[in-house]
Order: C-alpha cells, then structure tokens, then sequence
C-alpha cells in the first residue's frame, strides 16, 4: 500500500505519494500550512481512482476534470499533472523516458492514493 508523506521545506509543506517499494510516483506543490498540505493529498486520494486521462501528446481534447494530463516535456520526457474538479493541479509526475512508463506512473497513482495514510515527518 502506498503513502502520502509530508514534509516541511524552507518555503512551506509539500507531499509525496509513495508507492508501497517506497518511489515518489507523484509530488505537490508547495504549501503555506501543513493543514493545506493535507487538504490537497486529501484531494489527490479523492480524485486520482476517478479521473480520466487526456493524453496531449496527441492532441486529445474534451476531457473533463478531475483528469490525468500525459504530456511530453521540452526535454522529449514523459510527465503527467492531475487536476482537480476545479482544474487546480494537485501533483505531478517525474519525468519519464516512455509514454508506457509514464501511463503505468499514472496507474500506480490511481491504485496507491485511494487508500494511502497520510504521514508527517517530523
């Protein structure tokens, strides 16, 4: 089973979803309040098992919130962002060298986040 682990920076707070061999699979963005930091990976526990993929790498369009974007980076690298219901990105990927990889990062997300405690570091 995966994890979410929180930990404080120098600007805030910022979690990592954790898959169960211990690897980041996704990353947020920083936080001003640990309450806000566990807000959003309560959003990303809520949204990651329903959210469709939009794959840009092909142009797909029409794809409702919450959503999995899979896009290719300036480096040829493959990411993926999930937004929220709102649109708001909630985490994000690392980079990956296939687009199978990176499907299979956003597949780990879906099964790691639904039921993934929330840890503070201390």
């Amino acid at each position: 089973m995966g994890k979410f682990v929180i930990r404080q920076t120098n600007t805030g707070f910022k979690f990592d979803l954790k898959a169960s061999n211990g690897e980041t699979i996704a990353a947020s963005e920083i936080y001003n309040t640990l309450a806000a930091c566990q807000n959003g990976a309560e959003s990303v526990a809520k949204n990651a098992p329903v959210a469709n993929v939009q794959d840009l790498t092909v142009n797909q369009e029409g794809v409702t919130h919450p959503k999995f974007e899979l896009y290719q980076d300036k480096a040829g690298e493959f990411r993926f962002r999930l937004k929220a219901t709102n649109g708001q990105i909630i985490a994000v990927s690392e980079g990956y060298t296939t687009k199978a990889a990176c499907e299979n990062g956003i597949e780990s997300v879906r099964k790691n986040a639904a039921d993934a405690p929330v840890v503070v570091e201390e």
